[in-house]
């Protein structure tokens, strides 16, 4: 696209965002964010009738880790970043504490992650909200959820626990206090009620890594889960990989947490796909939203939980899987059969 549209894409993402005059935009950037992203951002709040001003911060975080720590040690960085009505995060904050923090005093949040033309193609379509809402609320209803596939995959857990944290529903815009979402995103996920996790795992070729390796995976993975953890990874290439990379996130030899199954969901976007993983290629800056949301996507995570602070995790948007609530199939094959779930795509999108 044309980097001259970005202000006017920015301007509507700030109505999205249910941004009013007068309030108050904070941009938190880093010393790798597009200066032509922080312009347009700030052109757009000046179409909007808001007030803004960036929050720069010294160096980058590990995008290959979640988790961080307040984004800085400066005396009265996370004031700052509280104080806005809406704060704009040019990098994904996702499982951190200060998140919470500045949920925490009403401010919404938004993650801006990708390039010009995903933020174009993948700003929130008529009808996301109410579908993203409705699966938010299926998901949140049911008590026991199973998910197979053709390769092998028998994973069943349970959820529902008032122990575990809110039910995550992105629609791509934070347009009420204390929310927080990510631009370009569509999908629900949760986590399962501790220890619940129970069966098999199987990532087949095609299946997406999104995190730590922003990558196709080539070779099947097979994981054995009991009780709420992995216990057993095998396979190929691929499973190597999957098992150094949690077996160096162990803070101690004994160190379980990033075993641990994390969150589960699934994506709702009709204009993000899957074959965009062929069209970017290794790019976190062009997948970071529209392989976790492509519509009928299965996400399997390891690692961080409402119980635990491990900085490795696992993203994996898995194809072809049958997602089922309390025996109700919701998805069939890869394929959202929940009418209420579905979203009309935009044209040549």
């Amino acid at each position: 696209m044309n980097l001259a549209q970005l202000p006017e894409l920015f301007r509507k993402q700030y109505e999205l965002c249910a941004v009013q005059p007068g309030e108050t935009i904070v941009l938190l950037t880093e010393p790798g964010t597009p200066r032509d992203y922080v312009n347009a951002a700030f052109a757009g709040a000046m179409m909007a009738g808001a007030e803004s001003f960036e929050v720069g911060l010294p160096q980058a975080l590990d995008l290959k880790r979640v988790g961080h720590e307040v984004p800085g040690k400066a005396r009265g960085l996370l004031p700052a970043l509280q104080s806005a009505h809406l704060l704009c995060t040019f990098f994904p904050p996702n499982l951190s504490p200060w998140l919470a923090q500045c949920r925490q005093s009403g401010t919404r949040v938004l993650s801006i992650c990708d390039k010009a033309e995903q933020l174009q193609r993948l700003q929130t379509p008529p009808g996301l909200k109410q579908a993203v809402q409705h699966a938010r609320d299926r998901y949140g209803r049911a008590r026991t959820v199973t998910v197979r596939s053709a390769a092998g995959t028998d994973l069943r857990f349970a959820r529902g626990d008032p122990a575990s944290s809110e039910l995550r529903a992105y629609y791509g815009c934070a347009d009420e206090p204390g929310r927080f979402d990510q631009w370009g995103m569509g999908m629900v996920a949760d986590f399962p009620d501790e220890g619940s996790a129970e069966g098999v795992v199987v990532i087949q070729p095609g299946d997406v890594w999104i995190l730590p390796y922003v990558r196709m995976v080539e070779s099947p993975i097979r994981l054995e889960i009991e009780r709420g953890y992995i216990r057993d990874v095998s396979g190929g290439v691929d499973a190597q990989a999957f098992r150094d990379w949690l077996q160096r996130n162990r803070r101690t030899p004994e160190d379980m947490d990033p075993f641990a199954v994390s969150h589960l969901g699934f994506g709702l976007h009709p204009n993000a796909h899957w074959d965009d993983i062929l069209v970017y290629g290794n790019s976190i800056q062009d997948l970071t939203m529209s392989m976790r949301s492509f519509a009928g996507n299965f996400l399997f995570s390891t690692g961080p939980g409402p119980h635990r602070r491990t900085k490795g995790h696992i993203d994996m948007p898995m194809c072809n899987c049958t997602v089922s609530f309390d025996g109700d199939t919701v998805i069939e094959a890869g394929r959202l059969v929940d009418p209420g779930m579905i979203v009309a795509g935009t044209a040549l999108a």
